[in-house]
């Protein structure tokens, strides 16, 4: 490339052309030089690919200036080092680490020597590379002013520690660096406090998340820089691997070095394909930049990207801080005043971990850092360093050991079900950390509760629940990652956890609960309509104490708010604290928290039977939505998806007739049915049981069975009754049942939704088909009805639902049927 673009240049030169065609032939070729870039970066990422970028930088720079010089001496060119001008890269491109899209910093100093025509040669320079469309960023300074422009401004200061010939006088070069040498040893003191605070403000601003800053974030390229810029002001060290070995240690360099090489490549692709300056990976350009890395083409691909970004830059972050206290220990002292580090001379891990005796939020100190790091550990945790762990728990504020443990990298160590969510990333346009991060912050959050109503439940309970809730907001995600569903497995990983801790089994069958339930209080109370008794119902059958409900109203909140600030706020605090108030009452009534409860159970072993699994999504969904706790009670996991899958085919009306051993009648119905007609017309058998539900969209199931059975030839005119009951009939000739005063039991308080009629008389002929018949008058809609008849008597439930034509017509009701 550049020997093709000299020649170029030599024969535009020799043809006397104007500058603006010498520009062009290096725009051009520039141009085809971007087009190459992703075929360059295939065969060399990383580093090696900056460093090839900046070398065809320097290039045209080279270029650039020889044609200033050529046309302004002509034959009479001196040579470099006699021509008062030297060519300097600041800054990153200094550095040989300038991304795609940078500014080129340039610096161009000169003595202002006569004859040489110093500010006419720069002048053209710039005009050249100002016509080639480089992106420049340049400064021109004389010998004289470049200590007083360096100290004027710590960024100017920044650069001028990175600066690197390109080009020109190399006897100027020698004199720019002595006084870079001046710079580099004055007010180093300030230098560094100022650059550590721009450093931690620049954290704040930028923390890891899932769209992490790549270069100003938490790891990003300004904290490897920052050991290069402090290694560079007081030792003069070209690069971070050749500072004392007390410093930076060979098996830490490496590490941290393939950490940083792999978000060099990270970074160089994700300007390839979003073809500009871009610092943050966005989750929009994770499919295109795992493909320019070769990861793949799929979900996994982004995943594992993604994950190894997190990681990468969490090492970065770790070492460079610990390098930085170990440089700056002697000179400022001060920085990291406040910063806890325990007096401890063990090595061992459990040691270290016993030693931090603190009852208030801190920061570890980079030293205690290195001290984890480096510890003296088993291959797998121990028994003394689960006790360990254990106490960390009842402390008072354990996140900032967690956290310290997160930034330290032992998290995964010494909370092994953590292991899978280390550095895991979430894709689902909620969560704004990964799982690990997202998890100390949950914990992080129950331990600071800004809610005083929440604080006052967090603060009444024992010991040893505060421990064990803290456990499960430390692992309540910590099932995600495989294909299971993470409620599920993260139950079963606390479970063995707690286990290894010695907490109490009472306590452990409470956390596995709370884990596997425990998105539940957001999604009832941010989705369902919380005012419905039946929904506040399952909800709070799930639970069945205060105690638990407690539990899981500070988890809710903890998780919530360990997502990012906003995400519990007033409206969902509300929504909560709503649906928390309505399930304490919830949990006076009895009797139907016991039906529920047996509700939810059978709901559960139907979500785990092969017969739901395989159907539809949305008839799955129709079915969750059934409001009869007795259908699901009643009828096993087959049993109802097989009437679903019915009523969900259904048109008008189906019927099923089994008459084996007794006569049995089921029916599912969309249009309007005269159930009193077919009572009517069975009249001579007598109905044991009979059950109503009322399924999804607007469709109802029927069945009744008798006490006896049909003979063959009765079932044709068994159907036609069955079919002249969805016909219109004329009034039917139906007898008044003797229903003595207190056999019938009305309760309209039943719940908010629904009343009850109790019946309990003796059987008679036409009894039920009369009782229906006389709902029907009133528009009296049936949700549920239980028949049951044994020894002559009849035991009905019937539950109602609460539209206005039941309750207010009680007395006009006990006219017909006493």
């Amino acid at each position: 490339m550049s020997n093709t673009l000299n020649q170029k240049i030599e024969e535009l030169l020799y043809n006397r052309a104007k500058d603006f065609e010498i520009a062009k032939a290096i725009r051009e070729d520039l141009k085809e030089y971007f087009k190459t870039l992703p075929e360059v970066f295939n065969q060399s990422g990383g580093k090696d690919f900056l460093v090839k970028h900046t070398k065809k930088i320097d290039s045209i720079i080279k270029i650039a200036y020889r044609v200033a010089c050529r046309e302004m001496f002509e034959e009479y060119i001196p040579l470099k080092n006699n021509i008062p001008i030297t060519l300097v890269a600041l800054g990153s491109y200094g550095r040989e680490q300038m991304s795609l899209y940078s500014d080129i910093d340039l610096m161009i100093v000169y003595q202002d020597i006569p004859a040489y025509n110093v500010k006419e040669i720069i002048q053209k320079l710039l005009y050249i590379l100002w016509d080639s469309k480089l992106k420049l960023g340049h400064r021109v300074h004389s010998l004289e002013e470049l200590f007083e422009v360096a100290n004027s401004d710590i960024t100017i200061k920044t650069a001028m520690l990175e600066s690197r010939f390109i080009d020109g006088s190399k006897m100027l070069w020698t004199k720019v660096q002595n006084t870079l040498s001046d710079i580099r040893k004055y007010n180093q003191k300030e230098f560094i406090l100022e650059k550590i605070q721009e450093r931690r403000a620049h954290h704040q601003k930028y923390p890891l998340t899932m769209e992490p800053n790549l270069k100003d974030g938490v790891g990003g390229f300004r904290d490897a820089n920052m050991v290069y810029w402090i290694g560079k002001l007081l030792y003069n060290v070209p690069r971070i691997k050749e500072l004392d070995t007390k410093i930076v240690t060979e098996e830490d360099y490496k590490e941290f070095r393939i950490a940083l090489e792999f978000i060099f490549k990270v970074r160089t692709a994700l300007h390839i394909v979003a073809r500009k300056k871009i610092d943050t990976l966005r989750l929009e350009y994770l499919p295109d930049v795992a493909r320019s890395l070769k990861l793949g083409d799929d979900y996994k691909a982004q995943m594992k990207l993604a994950k190894r970004v997190i990681g990468s830059l969490k090492t970065i972050n770790l070492y460079s801080k610990i390098w930085i206290e170990r440089l700056v220990r002697q000179i400022v002292p001060e920085i990291y005043k406040g910063y806890f580090l325990p007096e401890i001379e063990s090595t061992k891990l459990s040691d270290i971990l016993d030693s931090i005796e603190i009852n208030s939020p801190f920061r570890a100190h980079p030293r205690l850092l290195s001290n984890l790091i480096h510890a003296k550990k088993p291959e797998r945790v121990s028994k003394k360093i689960y006790k360990s762990v254990a106490k960390i728990f009842e402390r008072k504020y354990s996140y900032s050991i967690f956290e310290m443990l997160l930034e330290a990298k032992l998290l995964g160590y010494l909370i092994p079900p953590m292991k899978k969510v280390i550095d895991l990333p979430q894709f689902d346009g909620y969560h704004r950390y990964s799982v690990d991060r997202h998890s100390v912050e949950t914990l992080k959050a129950l331990e600071n509760i800004e809610d005083e109503f929440l604080k006052e439940i967090f603060e009444s309970l024992p010991k040893s629940q505060k421990a064990m809730l803290k456990v499960v907001a430390l692992l309540h995600d910590a099932g995600k990652g495989r294909k299971k569903d993470h409620h599920l497995v993260g139950a079963s990983l606390f479970k063995i956890f707690a286990e290894n801790l010695g907490m109490k089994e009472e306590l452990i069958k409470m956390g596995e609960k709370l884990i596997l339930h425990h998105t539940l209080m957001s999604k009832t109370a941010q989705r369902e309509d919380i005012y419905n008794q039946k929904v506040v119902m399952r909800f709070a059958s799930r639970f069945g104490s205060k105690n638990m409900l407690d539990l899981i109203y500070l988890l809710t909140y903890a998780d919530m708010s360990g997502v990012g600030s906003g995400v519990y706020n007033s409206y969902t605090a509300r929504l909560i604290k709503t649906l928390y108030k309505e399930s304490l009452e919830a949990l006076s009534n009895e009797h139907l928290l016991d039906e529920t409860t047996r509700r939810v159970r059978a709901v559960d072993r139907l979500k785990r039977s092969q017969s739901f699994s395989q159907i539809p999504k949305i008839l799955q969904n129709k079915i969750l939505s059934i409001d009869s706790d007795a259908f699901f009670i009643r009828h096993t996991s087959k049993e109802i998806v097989a009437i679903a899958k019915e009523a969900y085919e259904v048109e008008d009306f189906k019927y099923l007739i089994s008459n084996e051993k007794f006569l049995t009648i089921e029916v599912i119905r969309k249009i309007d049915f005269n159930l009193a007609y077919l009572l009517f017309k069975l009249n001579r058998l007598q109905v044991v049981s009979m059950e109503i539900v009322k399924l999804f969209d607007g469709i109802k199931y029927f069945k009744i069975d008798f006490n006896d059975k049909l003979d063959d030839d009765e079932i044709p005119l068994l159907e036609k009754h069955i079919k002249d009951s969805f016909r219109p009939q004329g009034k039917l000739p139906l007898k008044k049942p003797q229903i003595k005063e207190g056999e019938i039991t009305i309760d309209c308080e039943h719940s908010k939704e629904y009343a009850t009629m109790t019946l309990r008389t003796k059987n008679q002929s036409g009894l039920l088909a009369y009782l229906i018949n006389v709902f029907d008058q009133f528009g009296i809609d049936i949700a549920t009805a239980k028949i049951h008849t044994l020894k002559g008597r009849v035991n009905d439930l019937f539950l109602i639902e609460k539209n206005g034509n039941f309750c207010s017509n009680l007395e006009k009701l006990k006219e017909l049927y006493t």
